[in-house]
């Protein structure tokens, strides 16, 4: 039984922060962060939005685009390291929202490659008959967990969320392959300190800014272009292509830079990739499902045509996956 993607949805909220607006409160120079990052803009909430909010916008457009009501869902997954509370979780505020019934509902963190552990669980569940239809949503506010003060930080992220309708399907269509991975060694590149068991929150962790992201900005570049590369050459090779073989190449969207290395180190033309982060910056796990939304949305995605998913994120982690679309 294979996992066919038949529906595609976003979610974002109104408010938009511009470069300029960034660049003031930084005191960096005009155009930096453009030329830094390739991001233009990005979506924050405001008010008390949050992350099942934005679960929910992208779900109902995922749910429409396929056809299917929220009734018809045996599985809701939602991937993400910004939700609403500790607990209970997104995916149970999410169902809940939608009024799914009373159908499985859990969370799952693996930071930026989230979307596609959430593929993989999915797969697994259509594959067994456990499902006949499930929900991956992905939906991040990184804008809560930054250091606005912090340029590493505040440059980078955005909120949103992305969300996709998977059914059973024929073996050779939908997901064909996926492989996810992670290296705990080097959880310090990128990690939200406090909050947690090990340190709990306290006026000296939140004098100390523990609440939000630390970055090894460069390790974390070098390691992503590097494991990005090898995944993506490793999952072409196990099924005998070459990358001229692949229709699209949607990678999660971190920074251009990143981008425009993996691509070069590939030999993927520019045209094969489509790029979000420029208006939407790094929104984590549902910087993936929204690139791919985009793409379905602006008519790429063809029937038949092969594509290829990649990520990478705290964990450290990483995928890839094989799919007919």
């Amino acid at each position: 039984m294979g996992a066919a993607i038949v529906g595609t949805g976003i979610g974002l909220p109104d408010r938009i922060v511009t470069n300029e607006s960034l660049e003031a409160h930084l005191g960096i120079p005009e155009g930096g962060i453009l030329r830094r990052t390739g991001i233009r803009e990005r979506r924050w909430v405001q008010g008390s939005e949050a992350s099942s909010d934005l679960a929910a916008t992208a779900s109902r457009a995922a749910l429409a685009a396929a056809g299917r009501q929220a009734s018809d869902l045996d599985l809701i997954l939602v991937s993400t390291t910004s939700g609403d509370m500790g607990f209970a979780s997104t995916a149970c505020l999410l169902q809940r929202e939608l009024k799914a019934g009373k159908c499985a509902a859990f969370d799952l963190a693996a930071s930026c490659t989230g979307f596609l552990y959430g593929l993989s669980i999915a797969q697994a569940f259509l594959h067994t008959g456990q499902a006949r239809t499930v929900l991956l949503a992905a939906s991040e506010v990184k804008s809560r967990f930054i250091d606005h003060d912090d340029p590493a930080a505040a440059i980078l992220f955005g909120d949103g969320a992305g969300a996709v309708v998977l059914t059973a399907g024929p073996p050779d269509r939908g997901v064909l392959d996926i492989s996810v991975a992670a290296d705990g060694r080097r959880w310090p590149l990128i990690h939200l300190p406090a909050g947690g068991s090990r340190e709990p929150t306290t006026a000296d962790t939140l004098k100390a800014r523990r609440h939000t992201m630390h970055i090894d900005g460069s390790a974390i570049f070098r390691t992503a272009v590097r494991n990005l590369e090898r995944a993506v050459r490793e999952l072409l090779t196990a099924r005998g292509l070459q990358p001229e073989q692949i229709d699209h190449f949607v990678f999660h969207q971190a920074n251009a830079r990143i981008l425009a290395q993996v691509r070069r180190r590939l030999g993927i033309p520019a045209a094969k990739t489509p790029v979000t982060l420029t208006h939407y910056g790094n929104t984590s796990s549902s910087a993936l499902p929204i690139a791919l939304h985009h793409a379905v949305a602006e008519g790429r995605m063809r029937d038949g045509q092969l594509v290829v998913l990649a990520a990478f994120g705290g964990g450290l982690t990483w995928g890839t996956a094989l799919i007919r679309w």
